[in-house]
């Protein structure tokens, strides 16, 4: 045997021995989010229904995370790391879209056969959902309604409803450093959907159309990125309930694909988009 043979290492036996539960389970918490499945019916497609939501809803909580840190550091003036934030949440995002893919080939037998099993339990419901939205500066007080029973949830949802979004944030910074942001958009009610301004459409153009490592110009190609993926979201999740169930209405009350397709058609941070126009 040569030389070199003698000097190999057997790799070590792990740690095997541990008191109670492992430290991976210590904090990851697996045992208890692989017993959170209760289905609801025999049919064996809902359990990847039910899994893949949880799964979304999972992806809701970090992107909340990442969008909330990226808020607080602009009201710090620290673009860096609201930017390594914003970058963080467009892997999470397409992470996110991509649970639709198990979804996205039901047929509508297959959908149907543990569609009741749902009740009037829909997605718009999902609360840590509603919080993205909240960030994104789609605001609505009705959409606390469906949370009254559950205090800790209407709490946070109401709290997230009040402060002002990620974008409103980008816009007060943006009138900070000088950028022509009017007031009106400054003082607006924060609890309010964001509506278009065309002097903020203005105030992007200029920014597009210098230095394209300016800070600002960074954030806005940062903030685009997480739109795109946001659109994509919802498009997605209208060709997915297009496929499944076609234009019948939807659970909980809601539209169906009809309330989908008017989401798709909207983009966040509109002037965003619309200030390429005149760059």
């Amino acid at each position: 045997m040569s030389h070199e043979a003698h000097d190999i290492q057997e790799p070590e036996t792990p740690h095997l021995d541990f008191e109670g539960t492992t430290p991976y389970e210590d904090y990851v918490k697996a045992d208890v989010l692989t017993h959170l499945q209760h289905t609801l019916s025999d049919d064996p497609g809902e359990m990847v229904f039910l899994v893949t939501t949880q799964v979304m809803e999972l992806w809701f909580t970090v992107i909340v995370h990442e969008w909330e840190t990226a808020a607080r550091a602009l009201r710090s003036d620290d673009v860096p790391v609201a930017v390594d934030a914003l970058k963080r949440s467009v892997r999470e995002l397409d992470a996110l879209n991509a649970s639709w893919k198990p979804l996205g080939q039901l047929t509508p037998a297959q959908f149907n056969s543990y569609r009741a099993a749902l009740g009037e339990g829909s997605g718009f419901q999902s609360a840590m959902y509603r919080r993205m939205e909240f960030l994104l500066g789609e605001k609505s007080a009705s959409m606390l309604v469906p949370h009254r029973g559950a205090p800790r949830v209407h709490a946070e949802l109401e709290k997230a409803l009040h402060e002002p979004s990620l974008y409103d944030e980008v816009l007060r910074l943006m009138a900070r450093r000088g950028h022509a942001i009017p007031q009106p958009v400054l003082s607006r009610d924060v609890a309010r959907r964001y509506e278009p301004s065309a002097e903020v459409e203005a105030a992007w153009t200029v920014v597009y159309s210098g230095d394209a490592t300016d800070e600002v110009a960074r954030l806005g190609e940062a903030l685009t990125d997480v739109a795109e993926l946001v659109w994509r979201w919802r498009n997605d999740h209208l060709v997915a309930t297009r496929r499944a169930m076609g234009a019948k209405a939807g659970t909980g009350g809601s539209a169906g694909v009809a309330w989908l397709e008017k989401r798709a058609q909207k983009n966040v941070f509109p002037e965003l988009w619309t200030a390429r126009s005149h760059v």
